[in-house]
């Protein structure tokens, strides 16, 4: 069976806090994200990791940005978002005659970026992938596009935001998350509340999923955080 292609960005920019913000959020969006520090690495891993929309920022060492522009503008018409400091129309108008698709001006809102990326691959006609809604365990189903969680069939009340943690645990089983993974993941990069918050919404969810079933446990990783674990069967001898 051929597996379903997955929308890949390659994002470019020499400020590492940059480019971590904008890997959590455009792969909550089910993107693949690949990163470069600097504009000569940007090229190779163009041409290594053929992206589908390339996020490239102007002030970089070795190339800048519109270096880069205009080398990939020579053998490709990969969509290209210039991210820059610069507000000024020149240059603004230079990345568009280099062959910039669209631009964004730090300091910047991540949805925004989102949007603006979406916007492209839907002209550039770059399907987005589907996104996952629902997961299913033993006497377990966990429903995102009605917010629905069932335990041994039956509906159990639960807030959205418990309804978000459970969901991204239980998508990724056995992967032990900290408790700020999960605030950045679940509540979202800029949150500033505590991690305590964290604690509080899975108490709540244990006390619905407590003792359900023995093939998975919603369980303290100590030292770490917490994972959703999906114990291996055993076999018959």
């Amino acid at each position: 069976m051929a597996q379903k292609q997955t929308t890949k960005i390659l994002i470019v920019d020499d400020d590492s806090n940059i480019c971590e913000l904008l890997r959590i959020y455009l792969e909550k969006e089910a993107w693949d994200t690949v990163i470069a520090y600097d504009g000569a690495k940007a090229l190779d891993l163009f041409e290594k990791e053929k992206p589908d929309l390339i996020l490239l920022d102007v002030m970089m060492p070795q190339l800048d940005g519109w270096q880069v522009c205009r080398r990939i503008r020579k053998i490709s018409d990969c969509p290209i978002i210039m991210l820059t400091a610069k507000g000024e129309v020149f240059d603004r108008v230079l990345g568009l005659e280099l062959g910039a698709d669209d631009y964004v001006i730090k300091p910047f809102e991540t949805k925004e970026v989102v949007a603006r990326i979406k916007a492209i691959l839907r002209r550039t006609g770059v399907k987005e992938p589907e996104t996952v809604k629902e997961v299913h365990y033993d006497k377990l189903s966990i429903n995102m596009e009605n917010y629905e969680l069932r335990v041994n069939g039956k509906q159990v009340d639960t807030p959205p935001k418990e309804m978000e943690l459970i969901f991204h645990l239980a998508s990724n089983p056995n992967r032990a998350y900290t408790r700020d993974q999960l605030l950045d993941e679940v509540w979202g990069f800029d949150y500033s509340g505590e991690s305590r918050t964290v604690d509080v919404h899975v108490k709540r969810l244990r006390e619905k999923l407590e003792g359900v079933s023995d093939e998975w446990e919603l369980k303290t990783v100590w030292g770490v955080g917490y994972k959703f674990e999906v114990k291996e069967k055993k076999q018959d001898v």
